[in-house]
């Protein structure tokens, strides 16, 4: 199983959702989903970053794919920008939705 918190940005979340593997990172998680090993998604951004329509449409082709992509009710809530609180992050959220 993989657990992938504090996801940075959409930007990393398109390149996984495209497929892309350019970064080690990023090869694993994709190779993850061909693999079907369960992976758990908790992104970190704020809510001018999740506005971009890519965002929505990256989110849905992850779940698509099996990914656990806690982002909205019952996961992460995007912040407003330069107004992130680390120590609300549903880390516990993340741990529990592991199989």
């Amino acid at each position: 199983m993989i657990l992938i918190s504090g996801m940075p940005s959409p930007w990393t979340l398109n390149k996984w959702a495209a497929g892309a593997s350019d970064t080690l990172a990023l090869g694993l998680i994709t190779e993850a989903i061909g693999l079907r090993i369960p992976t758990v998604a908790l992104p970190h951004w704020n809510d001018a970053q999740a506005a971009h329509p890519a965002v929505p449409r990256s989110v849905e082709t992850l779940r698509d794919a099996g990914v656990t992509f806690l982002l909205g009710e019952g996961g992460f809530t995007p912040h407003k920008p330069r107004h992130g609180d680390l120590d609300a992050y549903p880390w516990q959220t993340a741990v529990d939705a592991l199989p």
